[in-house]
């Protein structure tokens, strides 16, 4: 018997198969399109380039600065003689002067080349930030890829049952005609066809549903879909699959990256407590061509401030501290999620097998029921409730399917390996580098600045 059912489920496959057109699209095509199209991807990128101009600016910091001051007035007062009230003069006076003034922080205790490698930090915890978004497109696809097809599957099944259905009960109505049964087994078939009518309606209404997730993750309205291909391989056992997401997923990166960052923001705050040196040059003439020259220097060393400075000292660190515990609650999460993943996988490999089984005992029930229906020694009742506990076992199998292979890439995001690069679709990606090597070192109008702009157009930002 199991031999039997392992016949009909190969050629239920066979006809699936059969009945998918050869342009039909593929999981890999929805994985791709889901990459390009992603607006949520885009946005991210947008916040990536933000924390690269985070770096151009702690760079900045570290330059001479430069400018310009030009100012013009005009006065009218109203001026009269102590010794003669009688006389009054209005002089009018004009004025305009024009200032260069160059400056430079000599020395701040290394606090701004302190901010430049916290900029870093925060870049690269955003590049890990943005390859989780990536995760969670591609996750979507898959999801709603495997959704839609396991709904499509469903409607077959139901369309199947219907016209099963719809031959019980002529069946019914030709034994009711020759004395066999009775009105109140017609009746039964009749309901039965009845609800297997909604039930089809209910199944391609989720079809329907299915298709808007669709075109939500993928971005574009799915057409024939194709079988999905093989499973991605995971890992061998449990302890593996957590042994590589501690060391590969995104989330534990980007905390690593956090507290880097943390830790050297707490020593630029430790760093403005001390001494400050810096440097000014001023050239400035006025409307009577007086030109003043002045060189300075200036020193800076708070005294007292009330407590406000070390009250941000201490905050710092308690951030610092927050990000550190946030780290080993983020190793706890990815562990959590290695595990449920697994866990589900291998739920749904252990209702696959009990599937196959249960469609076994539940096609030799039916078929036997049948054939004692036809000797008068079954009711139609009982041909109906054989039928309807054989589909429920096909449905549960299709459920199951589409839940292990699903909980395959879930496993694989859960490690932090459901990437592009990973999947090896064969699709150029997104450069987190380009953009960061065009204004790292905080280039104003020049060959680099023509080289951003062509970096933006090619990201489509201006």
């Amino acid at each position: 018997m199991l031999l039997k059912a392992r016949r009909i489920i190969l050629g239920t496959t066979m006809a699936m198969l059969a009945a998918v057109p050869l342009s039909a699209e593929t999981l890999g095509d929805a994985l791709v399109a889901a990459y390009r199209n992603s607006n949520l991807l885009e946005q991210n990128r947008a916040l990536l380039r933000a924390a690269d101009e985070g770096v151009a600016r702690a760079v900045a910091a570290l330059r001479p600065t430069l400018d310009f001051v030009a100012t013009a007035g005009w006065s009218n007062s109203e001026r009269v003689a102590t010794t003669a009230p009688f006389l009054r003069s209005s002089p009018e006076i004009t004025s305009a002067t024009a200032s260069l003034t160059a400056g430079l922080l000599i020395y701040d205790g290394g606090a701004r080349q302190l901010g430049v490698a916290a900029a870093k930090e925060t870049v690269l915890a955003t590049r890990q930030a943005l390859i989780g978004i990536e995760h969670q497109v591609l996750m979507g696809a898959v999801d709603a890829y495997m959704s839609l097809r396991l709904a499509q599957d469903v409607v077959a099944l139901r369309q199947g049952n219907l016209r099963v259905l719809s031959r019980e009960l002529e069946a019914a109505r030709d034994r009711f005609e020759l004395g066999e049964i009775t009105r109140t087994d017609v009746a039964i078939a009749e309901a039965r066809l009845a609800a297997a009518r909604a039930q089809l309606a209910a199944a391609q209404g989720e079809v329907a549903v299915g298709r808007e997730t669709y075109n939500l993750a993928v971005g574009r309205a799915p057409g024939a879909l194709a079988n999905p291909p093989r499973p991605p391989v995971t890992a061998r056992t449990l302890e593996e699959a957590k042994r590589i997401a501690r060391t590969q997923h995104f989330n534990i990166r980007a905390a690593q990256h956090n507290v880097t960052a943390a830790e050297l923001e707490v020593q630029v705050t430790q760093a403005g407590l001390g001494p400050s040196l810096s440097a000014s040059v001023t050239l400035g003439t006025d409307s009577n061509g007086l030109t003043d020259r002045s060189i300075g220097l200036r020193a800076n060393q708070s005294l007292y401030a009330g407590g406000g400075k070390a009250a941000a000292l201490r905050a710092t660190m308690a951030r610092r501290d927050a990000t550190r515990s946030q780290l080993h609650h983020t190793v706890a999460q990815v562990d959590q999620a290695v595990g449920q993943a697994w866990a589900q996988r291998a739920v749904a490999r252990a209702s696959i097998e009990a599937s196959d089984r249960q469609i076994t005992a539940a096609q030799a029930a039916y078929d036997g029921v049948r054939e004692e229906a036809t000797l008068g020694a079954r009711t139609t009742i009982d041909v109906l409730n054989a039928e309807q506990e054989l589909l429920n076992a096909r449905a549960q199998r299709l459920q199951a399917v589409t839940s292990e292979y699903v909980s395959n890439y879930a496993l694989l995001a859960a490690m932090g390996y459901l990437t592009v690069d990973h999947l090896k679709l064969g699709i150029p990606t997104y450069d987190v580098t380009g953009y960061y090597n065009a204004v790292k070192n905080a280039p104003a109008a020049s060959a680099r600045g023509q080289r951003l702009d062509r970096i933006l157009q090619s990201r489509g930002v201006r």
